[in-house]
């Protein structure tokens, strides 16, 4: 369509342009990464495009559901939509009223996903003082070009909403009292996206306020408060959208138990069937599956491959004493661990294709990426440390 030649640079210009509005004087030398990790997820975002063009998956379901609602149906799902049905209102705007073709829609998400990456970005560079090498890469920045980690925040659909949601909630976290406004919009969008995910955010950071760090008292109280009233509050909603009945043991373990014979179906080759698996077995395959003994395509070997490079530097972490280093993180590092450690015994348990799987691991990436980085980081400033100590 002719609105793309005006739509596609402009989201483009806006991506290339948000790391600035960021940046503070001394983080200037990050500009040129970020504007490279933009055009980076705009290329994946095109391969996004091309995957799920004509018809492929959810996205195109939003986007033609959009193109042809009526502001009645709009004002229905907005009002009172959670989930499938938000999603349908949210694209009603650029794919209706806009006039967005499913190019330039795809687009609109791929900036707001660079958005996201540009967060957990700065996230990292401010709370991580030292970079490392392993086997002679240095770890920051190239860790934030993993394909999957754009391709999954960058296509029409909940992830890339969510990707956006938890790194800005994060980033608001780190000043809490100058960024409300961010928190505030991050909470209530994924709310209606997945509350389920606003409900490991609260439980994950609250536990977070609650143990300390480097928090005052009165904020570790105020907001370690709020946050557990919100995840109460939410939790009704929670049990709603994924129909649990009880809000016990058993009624999770059902709800895990009926999930993963739902999602082991499946005729794409990537249905596998976890529940004879033990509990260890379940974390390892939603962190680190599709294996090259997984892969049926090249997807499939671009997954395998990535997944071998996370699984080196995890391996690698794990044995650089990572609860010492856990135990003196800042507040926004332990918030991430615990918030991944929430979400990986959620869905571990429950999901049996390795094709959701790595879909739903990408919301909680970007935290485990930041707490390997904070270990080996807290290992360099001991290992310094010591040698001071050693020359008095």
């Amino acid at each position: 369509m002719i609105l793309d030649f005006f739509y596609i640079p402009l989201f483009i210009i806006l991506a290339m342009q948000f790391p600035q509005l960021l940046l503070q004087k001394n983080e200037q030398a990050y500009l040129p990464i970020l504007k490279n990790l933009a055009l980076f997820h705009f290329l994946l975002g095109i391969a996004y495009f091309f995957t799920t063009n004509n018809g492929g998956g959810d996205a195109w379901g939003y986007w033609t559901a959009a193109k042809n609602m009526s502001y009645t149906e709009f004002a229905a799902d907005v009002s009172g939509g959670e989930g499938t049905e938000f999603m349908r209102a949210f694209n009603y705007i650029p794919a209706n009223l806009m006039g967005m073709s499913f190019l330039s829609n795809t687009m609109f998400y791929s900036m707001l996903g660079s958005f996201g990456i540009t967060y957990f970005f700065l996230i990292s560079a401010r709370t991580v003082p030292f970079n490392t090498k392993i086997n002679g890469y240095v770890l920051f920045p190239l860790i934030f070009f993993l394909p999957n980690l754009h391709f999954w925040s960058s296509g029409v659909g909940k992830d890339t909403l969510l990707f956006l949601c938890i790194a800005m909630f994060v980033y608001g976290l780190m000043k809490p009292f100058q960024r409300i406004p961010l928190l505030v919009i991050a909470v209530m969008l994924s709310m209606a996206i997945r509350p389920h995910i606003t409900l490991f955010l609260m439980v994950g950071f609250g536990l977070a306020y609650v143990i300390g760090g480097k928090v005052s008292p009165f904020q570790r109280f105020l907001f370690s408060a709020v946050m557990i009233g919100i995840g109460i509050a939410i939790l009704p909603s929670v049990m709603q959208f994924a129909k649990i009945e009880e809000a016990s043991a058993e009624g999770f373990d059902k709800f895990a138990t009926g999930k993963a014979a739902v999602l082991s179906r499946g005729t794409t080759g990537s249905a596998i069937d976890i529940s004879s698996y033990p509990f260890p077995l379940k974390v390892l395959t939603f962190w680190f599956r599709p294996l090259f003994f997984d892969a049926r395509n090249i997807n499939g070997l671009i997954a395998s491959s990535e997944n071998l490079i996370l699984l080196i530097v995890f391996i690698k972490a794990m044995r650089t004493k990572p609860l010492r280093a856990f135990k003196a993180a800042p507040f926004v590092v332990k918030g991430l661990v615990f918030f991944v450690i929430v979400g990986t015994l959620a869905f571990s348990q429950s999901l049996g294709n390795l094709g959701i799987m790595i879909r739903m691991r990408n919301m909680f990436l970007p935290g485990l990426i930041i707490f390997m980085m904070w270990v080996f980081s807290y290992e360099q400033y001991v290992i310094r440390n010591q040698k001071k100590i050693q020359k008095r």
